[in-house]
């Protein structure tokens, strides 16, 4: 007993497919905005401040530059 696939099958495999893609992609785009807020809690949006690194000062070494 084969069956074979009807107009009004493709017709409603099409009306289910659109809304079906469309909320897998809005779903991705919300779980992706999710994960990238929680990964990015820990760190400051932007550093107050330059860490201070101290400049050495070895007069006792001779510069490459003359």
């Amino acid at each position: 007993m084969g069956t074979s696939l009807t107009p009004e099958f493709w017709e409603r495999f099409a009306v289910l497919l659109v809304p079906a893609a469309g909320i897998t992609c809005v779903l991705t785009a919300v779980l992706d905005d999710v994960a990238v807020r929680l990964l990015g809690r820990g760190e400051p949006r932007t550093p107050s401040r330059l860490p201070h690194h101290p400049v050495r000062k070895d007069h006792d070494r001779t510069s490459a530059y003359c």
